[in-house]
């Protein structure tokens, strides 16, 4: 079966029931609510919301909050708050102060700067033992090698060239 097409004209019929319908039901709880000791006989209507939206200039939310404050000191017991005060003016330092903290600050950069190269030429000197210890070190075993390889080498060619001399002769003999 399809579904009748919903015209204006029956969505307006039923907001009318159903508004309709909606005080019915809020009379029949006020009645009941009239029936209980102590209870009021007003609807329970919620009222229809504004249509815009109020602007609230900054220096009345601060006469709003003011006044506030006010009221909850006043149901706490306390005393009205003081009205705010102005900010405490800025300090300002001497010409001479200020020439002592930039001298002071010169001073402890200077040291900075010296404990750096200082320790910039330890490690510089450093440096340059290590380079010596290693030159030292590559030096040593080739010019005992050289001194023990020269001699060495004399002696097998001149025994490798004698015999093969002499097994020259005798081959040749």
């Amino acid at each position: 079966m399809p579904t009748p097409k919903l015209t204006n004209e029956i969505i307006a019929a039923a907001i009318d029931g159903y508004e309709f319908q909606k005080t019915r039901i809020d009379a029949k709880i006020a009645e009941l609510r009239a029936m209980l000791s102590g209870g009021s006989a007003e609807t329970a209507a919620t009222p229809e919301p504004p249509t815009r939206k109020r602007k609230v200039s900054v220096a009345a939310r601060r006469k709003m909050a003011l006044a506030q404050k006010a009221r909850w000191a006043k149901i706490k017991g306390v005393s009205e708050p003081a009205p705010a005060k102005a900010p405490k003016a800025k300090r300002k330092i001497s010409k001479a102060g200020m020439a002592r903290i930039i001298a002071a600050t010169k001073e402890r950069w200077a040291r900075v700067r010296a404990a750096k190269a200082q320790q910039e030429k330890a490690a510089r000197k450093v440096a340059r033992q290590k380079v010596a210890v290693k030159k030292a070190a590559v030096k040593a075993p080739r010019a005992k090698a050289a001194k023990k390889s020269t001699p060495v080498k004399k002696a097998a060619v001149s025994k490798k060239t004698a015999p093969v001399a002499a097994q020259a002769g005798t081959q040749t003999a």
